[in-house]
């Protein structure tokens, strides 16, 4: 998966190669449906399946229904004790687990195949270093299908995005 811009270029590049494919399958289906039909007809049907295509398109659908969430779901790993816990963080709110203020500002969910991508832009600083308050240690795009994309790196803990709600 290409990541070029993270405000939807991606995402929409997708839609429309599933439209492509979904444009190709039609086509094609409607060839063998029609192979016995008159040219007169044959061009009705196809101008009807365009304005059913323009009327109906799934495209500019999908496009908007990539929601936002109000709360995200992350599992901390503390590699000292090897204990996990999932944290709820409200969008917007600094949460401060142990050493680490963490921050969500914004969780989205894309709904465009069986298994949605779930992806959260998460700050986090350690409290422990006092050089400057506004270093932070993760600031960027964190996905649940592949944490290596944008990985958290701490000798401490590890983050994974679990899912948004």
């Amino acid at each position: 998966m290409i990541l070029k811009n993270m405000i939807g270029k991606n995402h929409i590049s997708l839609t429309q190669q599933v439209l492509k494919k979904l444009i190709i399958q039609i086509k094609v289906k409607i060839l063998i449906l029609t192979k016995n039909i008159k040219v007169g007809n044959l061009n009705k049907l196809f101008l009807n399946v365009i304005i059913f295509l323009f009327l109906f398109n799934p495209y500019y659908v999908r496009s908007e229904t990539d929601t936002n969430f109000d709360k995200t779901y992350i599992k901390i790993l503390d590699k000292i004790s090897s204990k996990n816990e999932l944290v709820k963080l409200v969008n917007g709110e600094e949460l401060i687990y142990k050493d680490l203020a963490i921050k969500s500002m914004k969780c989205t969910n894309s709904e465009f195949d069986d298994n949605p991508e779930i992806k959260a832009y998460i700050q986090v600083r350690d409290l422990t270093i006092t050089d400057n308050d506004q270093v932070y240690v993760f600031n960027g795009w964190m996905f649940s299908s592949s944490p290596s994309i944008a990985p958290f790196d701490h000798p401490v803990y590890d983050i994974w995005l679990v899912d948004c709600y």
